[in-house]
């Protein structure tokens, strides 16, 4: 590591010498008028510029190689374009093109970093302007607006995506540049990120495991985090929120600045939230929680070197429900609860030689998550906070949070190092090759009274080479191939359940996975108006630490876990069909898939109960996944305010027995209606919408789990940016669950107990920039 720090400061004091490069310009729309405010962004760089008032700009410090310029503004096509710099600057004059959808993105999660337009994967965005449009609680809830993009929920703040019918360890999950770890593996756990400080999120539907290795088997979630400000400016931001449904509220302050060389920024969020109240007016007890998260990042940049250096810490604490009890609007916590502290800190740098280009991403993340149970207090503790008649102290009502005489029955604590590799190859004419070597270390230790996985230690390890050719400007192949190795040791731990004298023994584990997968894809443009894309890709996934050694009860889900030492590899195969048509005023999609898995692991019950919870064992068998996305997106002229949308989402689910999977979505038809508008100078970009989601019965369901109704829900959407003088706030009004509709979604745990989802919640937000 020492050698690897000297090797990048020699790097950057080397290339100090060396002259810079500028890009310089004018920018102007199909009438020649000039573009303000249009973001000129060079991702490789990890920094850019904004045009003025004339449409000029200059972009300085570049590299002598080949790098790609994006040039973007909200009502127009994005510029994409490669400049070749050879010790020179550079002139180029774009003229921007209007654009209705805006859906021309550039793809950061896939390896050539590409124009959705020119990608050969499909991948779904969605800004971090859209997900608070939205009204969203969390970045979990916010995410399933995406089409095949749904959410497994304990109550508002525990939640997890499901892609295409698949979540937990199938769904990888990036963020600053690295692979999440944070005990993904439990029911009970949430996504973990703060929604605040985040450019968007990008969704690979489908096996990513060639880019990502083991856990990409059913998709990625990439989380692009904030960029730095544009060159020699400063940016603050204030950011508050309040939901009524859980009288929460969200707060974050930001402040980011950018020099000639470096990029700070630094941004504080705080999360309150009580419990949430259901269609009935009652609230769900203890359901409350509440979150606290900085970020910090700095980056460094010159001629041939660009470092970005980011951490992130979130501190959680989740109340754990045990149903509806009593009725308040408390916000401190009452036990169960967990608690959870997050940090990641990541490394993301560019090396730039002649004609290619080396990627160097490390990462090292702290997750420690503790769960409090009331009955793990001892008998000492218990004396002292009983009085004769055997009844609680005054102490009952203190802030269980903060209680230094509740100990952690459960106290976990995750350590990952992980890093990332890749080599860029030369362009060979049509050809682009990416060659890299990835990988991580892991280690679990517990610290509590009871244990759900041992102590355990993983290492991968996996190489993987990919070639993207573009046989024309409309078509495209990519190919590639990757191997991976897993290896897991846990120790032998004993562990004593209520009610018994034998305890029960976790033996050591000391066990290898190893994996080939591959990847073919094709893109290419039909009768000049149809975008067709083809993917083939093969998958898998290690089982975890959980499935192979779980004894333990998860209090999030009610059951009794024990693991199976005898799992194998998840493997898949999966092909997807896509096709688009795009004109200036309709755009059309039909996204289908076929998702074959080998030796699928699921929970099954045994009919037995242990410590009072009925007990799940993990089980394999072959199964299969199939669906798709279908919709349109209206923008009718002359009407140019008005834009209809309508979707349709489908996925089945079943083991090659016949039963149907658990936890899949049921299918849901989106419609809304949205108008655009300007009021003079002092209200732009506003909007008000209205949405209906119809979610249809879910009856294919697996053996434990029941039947779900479908329901209507109604959304209502207003907002703006507006200006006073030289200031500008954006300001939002959302009203979700607008008809106050008694439903309870498929994919809430709380389903069982027959606890409805929230209900009406109305939630404004105001956001300043200074």
């Amino acid at each position: 590591m020492k050698k690897t720090i000297l090797f990048l400061l020699f790097i950057i004091g080397l290339s100090n010498i060396y002259g810079q490069n500028t890009l310089t310009g004018k920018i102007v729309d199909d009438n020649n008028n000039p573009i303000y405010g249009v973001e000129i962004y060079a991702p490789e760089l990890h920094r850019g510029t904004t045009s003025l008032k004339d449409g000029s700009y200059t972009l300085k410090n570049i590299p002598n190689r080949k790098i790609t310029v994006n040039f973007s503004f909200i009502g127009y096509k994005t510029i994409s374009k490669a400049f070749e710099f050879k010790s020179g600057d550079i002139t180029f004059d774009p003229q921007m093109k209007e654009s209705v959808f805006n859906i021309d993105e550039v793809v950061i999660s896939t390896p050539f970093s590409k124009l959705q337009s020119e990608n050969v994967m499909k991948v779904e965005r969605l800004s971090t302007k859209a997900i608070q449009s939205l009204g969203a609680t969390t970045l979990s809830e916010g995410i399933s607006a995406i089409p095949g993009v749904a959410e497994v929920t304990t109550g508002v703040s525990i939640g997890k995506p499901v892609i295409r019918g698949l979540s937990g360890n199938r769904v990888l999950v990036y963020t600053q540049g690295v692979r999440l770890e944070n005990q993904q593996f439990g029911g009970e756990h949430g996504l973990g990120v703060n929604g605040a400080g985040i450019e968007g999120v990008e969704v690979i539907k489908g096996p990513a495991s060639l880019l990502y290795g083991s856990d990409a088997l059913g998709g990625v979630l990439y989380i692009q985090p904030e960029k730095f400000a544009a060159e020699n400016q400063t940016n603050i931001e204030v950011d508050q929120r309040y939901f009524s449904n859980t009288v929460g509220s969200n707060t974050s302050f930001g402040i980011k600045s950018s020099l000639h060389n470096w990029q700070f920024l630094a941004r504080g969020t705080y999360n309150l939230h009580s419990d949430y109240k259901t269609p009935e007016k009652q609230r769900v007890t203890n359901t409350r929680f509440n979150e606290k998260d900085v970020k910090l990042g700095i980056g460094y940049h010159n001629e041939h070197f660009s470092s970005e250096l980011r951490y992130n810490y979130t501190d959680s604490a989740l109340g754990i429900t045990e149903g509806i009890g009593e009725q308040t609007r408390e916000t401190h916590l009452e036990l169960p609860y967990q608690e959870i502290n997050n940090h990641i800190l990541s490394l993301h740098n560019h090396i730039f030689f002649e004609d290619s280009k080396l990627d160097i991403d490390l990462g090292y993340i702290v997750n420690k998550r503790k769960e409090f149970e009331e009955h793990h207090h001892d008998e000492h503790e218990d004396e002292e906070h009983e009085d004769e008649e055997g009844h609680e102290d005054e102490h009952e009502d203190e802030d269980d949070h903060h209680h230094e005489d509740v100990e952690a029955a459960l106290n976990n604590t995750l350590k990952t190092f992980s890093y990332n590799t890749k080599y860029h190859f030369p362009k060979l004419g049509k050809v682009e090759v990416i060659a890299g070597l990835q990988g991580m270390h892991q280690t679990n230790e517990n610290f509590g009274e009871e244990l759900l996985i041992p102590d355990a230690t993983v290492n991968d390890i996996g190489g993987f080479a990919t070639a993207n050719y573009s046989i024309n400007d409309h078509s495209a192949l990519q190919i590639g191939v990757r191997y991976d190795k897993r290896s897991i040791k846990s120790e032998r731990h004993e562990v004593l359940h209520e009610g018994e004298t034998d305890p029960h023994v976790i033996e050591a584990l000391d066990r290898d996975f190893n994996s080939f997968t591959g990847s073919f894809g094709f893109k290419t443009k039909l009768f000049n108006v149809l975008t067709t894309r083809l993917n083939l890709a093969s998958g898998f996934r290690a089982p975890n630490l959980a499935e192979l050694t779980s004894e333990g009860v998860h209090h999030g889900t009610n059951r009794f876990e024990e693991g199976n030492r005898n799992l194998v590899n998840e493997k898949n195969m999966q092909v997807d069909l896509s096709f688009s048509y795009d004109t200036e005023h309709v755009e059309l999609f039909a996204n289908g898939f076929y998702n074959k898995v080998e030796n699928y692991i699921y929970l099954s019950p045994t009919g037995e109960i242990e410590d009072d919870a009925p007990v799940f064992t993990y089980l394999q068998e072959d199964a299969k996944l199939y669906g798709g996305e279908f919709g349109f997106h209206l923008h009718p002229h002359p009407l140019d305010w008005l834009h209809l949308k309508s979707s349709f989402e489908t996925v089945i689910g079943k083991q090659d027995n016949g039963s149907y999977l658990p936890l899949i979505p049921a299918n849901v038809i989106k419609n809304s209606i949205k108008t655009e508008f300007d009021i003079s100078k002092w209200l732009r970009s506003a909007y008000a919408s209205i949405g209906v989601n119809t979610f249809l019965d879910q009856n294919n369901v697996s053996a434990f789990e029941t039947k779900t109704p479908g329901y209507n829900l109604v959304n209502l959407g207003f907002g703006g940016d507006i200006f006073i003088k030289k200031y500008k706030f954006s300001a939002s009004l959302v009203v979700s669950n607008l008809l106050n509709e008694k439903y309870i979604n498929h994919l809430s745990r709380l389903k069982s107990d027959g606890i409805l989802n929230p209900g009406r919640n109305i939630v404004l937000g105001l956001q300043f920039h200074l």
